[in-house]
């Protein structure tokens, strides 16, 4: 679970880092608002993810043998 966590939080920086820089001119300036908002809170929720799964991993080795 923690390896799926930490390769979805790659991925969402990845994606969402791209859309940004291939946003293309001429649109509204409310388009732009609502990307880059959308951009914003994915990249928090990508490092909350992130942050979870290396937590995740660095526990695996502390927790005694089931």
């Amino acid at each position: 679970m923690a390896v799926f966590l930490i390769g979805l939080a790659a991925f969402m920086i990845f994606e969402w880092i791209t859309l940004g820089f291939n946003l293309a001119d001429g649109h509204p300036t409310a388009f732009y608002v609502v990307h880059g908002i959308l951009i914003a809170v994915n990249l928090v929720l990508a490092a909350v993810l992130g942050v979870i799964g290396l937590r995740c991993l660095a526990q695996r080795g502390q927790r005694p043998p089931v």
